[in-house]
């Protein structure tokens, strides 16, 4: 009794290390400006068997840590429509082909110049030219690029990077000593099994999944349809482990084949938190396995070996960018972000060292090769983002403003610019249009819109947009500091022009009024009076009385902010109608 209940003791000191280690180095890593994803590799380190030795295992944990991956992977997955997939077609089976097959014959050749032989190095080539799918996502995900076009075609090289895991535990079972003789019809047998195991879950997916779903909302038990989202999600993952592809590339394919249905959100808000923790757990088991002692006794060989495949692997990276036509500075993140090797590798060097292939030393430098250049790759993208090039804003096909002469002069052209234009347009007032978003520009031309490539805070961007003739300068920017510098500029430079201006709250109202605009409007008051108004009829108001209530506060907001624009911004708070009063009375 007593040895059992050290046991549970001893398992729950390593539950509440992991979760410590987690919750200590996490936030002081993103503090310093170094990520989450380095602070989890060294904060495994530190509890691992080279650090305070609380764990002795890491691939046990690493294994099913795996699971964090492949819910991330479910996620990307129901974001990712299957026309939206079918769009990345070209990307997937070109860029990814493309950047897959060169990093290996160039990773390849880096082994060969190390001194091992032309096998081994095809297959530590192969294994680091796998990308980590977790840490690249990670880092996308924090950056906010993960739905970004750029973002998008690196997902597409990971998705190839993962069918590619096939091919390649096939080349290296070609490569085992006498398997080509062996093993012809098993291999056979394996590819049919994967196409089988494929087959039968978009089946599932698209006749089985729906209705299950439908079926269980119907009994409204949310543990119910947790339960299920993770069925869904593991079997999947389960069934491609079994076919003998990736359990990563399963659980993306279902999400995909979800991601049309009216569950999808429901399904990845019951996912999110087991995605959140398993990662980060996957993260710390990478730190755990790695073997200081064989770095000790390889030292020299790892570092020049990571070194080496990081550098040959980004060059490659970054040349087959530039030739698909990528820019200067998207080349570069993407060199920076997949430069490492990934969690793949050692499943291959696993497989490479059973048939052997490689030994054991072998195995553990390569393995070490690996966990470092990941441990790296957090540091290169600081790196980029400090001394690197600046993204570019592209202006090719773009006007830019010049002689125009409109009633009115719009100057951003988002969501709340369109919707100021259609009064206008709708009266026939002629209308000059400039804003510096050049997505925005492109996709106003489809909808029927002449928009110019201008910066309203440049004095002769305003002269070349007409706002010295116009009839009314409208400044409907989102930034608000950039929409005082237009009203200032605008009120200086062309007093008789009446300037109407967004703002973004009260504060904001009061600095343009300050800068002299003629009219301001915060962003979101109308919408909320109204919104309000529609409550007061919906509760059980009369029409006419819910509209002498929003005349009076229509009233003591506009005298609010003539008292907070001359007394600062806590003037006039006495017209503020509370609840605490109401509250306290009903608690007494």
């Amino acid at each position: 009794m007593a040895v059992e209940a050290s046991g549970a003791a001893s398992e729950l000191v390593q539950v509440v290390a992991l979760l410590a280690a987690g919750v200590v180095a996490v936030p002081l890593f993103k503090r310093l400006g170094l990520g989450s994803v380095l602070g989890y590799l060294v904060a495994g380190l530190a509890i691992g068997p080279f650090g305070l030795g609380l764990f002795t295992d890491p691939h046990a944990i690493l294994h099913v840590a795996e699971l964090g991956v492949v819910m991330f992977l479910f996620i990307i997955g129901l974001e990712m429509e299957p026309s939206r997939l079918w769009g990345l077609r070209r990307e997937i089976f070109g860029l990814g082909l493309a950047q897959v097959g060169t990093c290996i014959g160039a990773l390849t050749l880096v082994g060969i110049a190390l001194g091992s032989s032309a096998t081994v190095a095809f297959v530590a080539g192969t294994g680091f030219v796998l990308t980590s799918t977790a840490i690249v996502m990670q880092l996308l995900d924090e950056r906010g690029s993960l739905s970004t076009p750029k973002g998008q075609r690196i997902v597409a090289i990971l998705l190839l990077e993962d069918l590619a895991i096939v091919p390649l535990l096939a080349i290296v079972a070609v490569l085992t000593p006498g398997g080509p003789e062996t093993s012809g019809s098993e291999r056979a047998v394996a590819i049919a099994i994967a196409i089988g195991s494929l087959a039968a879950l978009v089946v599932a997916g698209r006749w089985l999944l729906n209705p299950l779903f439908r079926l269980l909302a119907t009994a409204k038990a949310r543990e119910v349809m947790t339960a299920a989202a993770l069925l869904v999600v593991l079997g999947s993952a389960l069934a491609m482990q079994l076919g003998g592809l990736s359990m990563a590339m399963g659980a993306f394919l279902a999400g995909v084949l979800l991601s049309e249905s009216s569950f999808r959100h429901q399904l990845e808000a019951d996912v999110e938190p087991f995605r959140g923790i398993l990662l980060g757990l996957f993260f710390l088991g990478v730190g755990m396995s790695l073997d200081l002692a064989v770095i000790g006794a390889n030292w020299a060989l790892i570092l020049a070996s990571v070194a080496a495949c990081m550098v040959a692997k980004s060059l490659v990276i970054y040349g087959v960018a530039r030739a698909l036509r990528a820019s200067h500075p998207e080349a570069m993140e993407r060199a920076a972000l997949m430069a490492q090797g990934g969690e793949f590798a050692f499943v291959l060097y696993a497989a490479a060292t059973s048939a052997g292939i490689i030994d054991g030393t072998t195995n553990a430098i390569l393995t070490a090769t690996v966990i470092l250049s990941m441990a790296m790759t957090p540091l290169m993208v600081i790196a980029l983002d400090r001394f690197g090039p600046r993204p570019s804003v592209s202006t090719e096909g773009l006007e830019v403003p010049e002689n125009l002469v409109g009633s009115a002069l719009i100057i951003g052209f988002g969501r709340f610019g369109q919707i100021v234009s259609q009064p206008l347009i709708s009266r026939g007032c002629s209308v000059s249009i400039i804003d510096t978003n050049a997505e925005n520009i492109r996709l106003a031309e489809g909808f029927g819109f002449k928009v110019y490539y201008g910066d309203g805070t440049r004095l002769d961007i305003l002269h070349a947009a007409g706002a010295a003739v116009a009839r009314a300068v409208l400044i409907c920017v989102d930034d608000p500091e950039t929409a005082k510098c237009i009203a200032k500029i605008a009120r200086s430079e062309f007093p008789l022009v009446p300037v109407l201006a967004r703002a973004r709250d009260r504060a904001h109202a009061v600095e343009l009024i300050q800068a002299g605009v003629t009219y301001q409007i915060r962003e979101t008051v109308e919408s909320a009076l109204a919104f309000g108004e529609q409550a007061l009829l919906t509760i059980g108001d009369e029409p006419e009385a819910a509209s002498e209530v929003m005349t009076e506060v229509r009233r003591r907001d506009g005298e609010r902010l003539a008292m907070e624009t001359a007394g600062g911004i806590y003037a006039g708070r006495e017209l503020i109608r509370g609840n605490a009063a109401a509250a306290a009375h009903e608690v007494g």
